[in-house]
């Protein structure tokens, strides 16, 4: 498997090639245009495909199955091919989750949860409070003709995601992951993609398969009042959840909130701490989880964001004021 990572990661180095001239006579369209094409295709063809995450000269690969039913309900199966079993199985609004850590178990979402961002079949146009989209040039990616856009952060706070897309379809063939200097920290390569008329026999499947049962999320779980708050975070992030909750590995009990500015997730973790140490931080591909424990309490910062950005987070975290008796 290291042996493919290096590969691909070689295959990634290669230039651009001229297009041909089928592609010569394409329409041009702006960056904005392909990246809804590409929500438009994720979320209404019917699709085979293979790729492998690699990072850290490891690679990670996946088989994905997308299609429609009759009734124009999205049916998709998500597996993670190496290691113990993972799948994420999705009927219209209802996912399921099969991991060996925890029982099977469904919640009701639009989308499912995969090494692919969700804003990509989404409205995109929720990206350009903190993003710029450009237009780049064309290449060949696993035999196709493909477009690069770049989706390029507006502050230096935040990495920049590199797209290849179908030239015919505008379905995702490669993503990068880069610095603001174009230091590659983590790809996405497709090793096979099949497009086909209807849905497919493993998909067809899936409808007639019982899900596990739908967790009922007590209202107000998401969104409790906590004792922390973070006061800086780069433009448009927003807070989408805010728990506290025990840590299965430890069963230490933790504030938690997540941020998202859409297209990039970051997670905060609080809870006391008797140690007292300085920051150390781990990178993991372009995922940093940095940690530091100061006055009795650790906090913990996971995120696709630089290492500076993550302690300029945590170094914001601070104790809500006492509401005055």
């Amino acid at each position: 498997m290291k042996l493919l990572a290096y590969t691909i990661l070689l295959v990634s180095m290669s230039l651009p090639v001229i297009a041909d001239e089928a592609d010569k006579s394409t329409e041009i369209k702006s960056a904005e245009s392909w990246l809804n094409q590409l929500s438009q295709s994720l979320n209404t063809l019917n699709f085979s495909t293979s790729f492998v995450v690699v990072k850290n000269n490891h690679a990670e690969p996946y088989h994905w199955f997308h299609g429609m039913d009759e009734k124009g309900n999205q049916l998709e199966i998500l597996s993670l091919l190496n290691g113990p079993r993972r799948d994420v199985l999705r009927k219209g609004n209802v996912v399921s989750y099969i991991e060996p850590e925890l029982p099977p178990y469904s919640i009701i979402a639009n989308h499912l949860k995969g090494p692919i961002p969700n804003i990509l079949r989404g409205d995109i146009s929720l990206l350009s409070k903190a993003y710029n989209f450009n237009l780049v040039g064309k290449s060949r990616i696993l035999g196709r003709s493909a477009q690069l856009i770049r989706i390029v952060s507006k502050e230096n706070n935040r990495y920049g995601y590199w797209l290849w897309l179908d030239q015919k379809t505008g379905l995702l063939l490669k993503l990068a992951i880069v610095t603001k200097k174009g230091q590659l920290l983590e790809q996405i390569q497709f090793t096979h993609l099949e497009i086909t008329e209807s849905a497919s026999l493993t998909l067809t499947q899936l409808q007639t398969t019982e899900l596990p049962k739908t967790l009922e999320i007590p209202k107000g779980y998401q969104q409790q009042s906590l004792s922390w708050q973070v006061n800086w975070l780069p433009e448009g992030f927003e807070r989408i959840n805010a728990n506290r909750h025990k840590i299965n590995a430890t069963q230490q009990k933790v504030e938690f909130m997540l941020f998202s500015d859409g297209l990039v997730d970051v997670s905060v973790y609080i809870n006391p701490s008797a140690e007292q140490r300085a920051v150390d931080f781990v990178m993991d591909g372009a995922t940093v989880a940095l940690n530091q424990a100061i006055n009795g309490f650790e906090i913990s910062v996971v995120g696709k964001i630089p290492s500076k950005t993550a302690k300029r987070i945590a170094d914001s975290v601070a104790l809500l004021p006492r509401p005055k008796p």
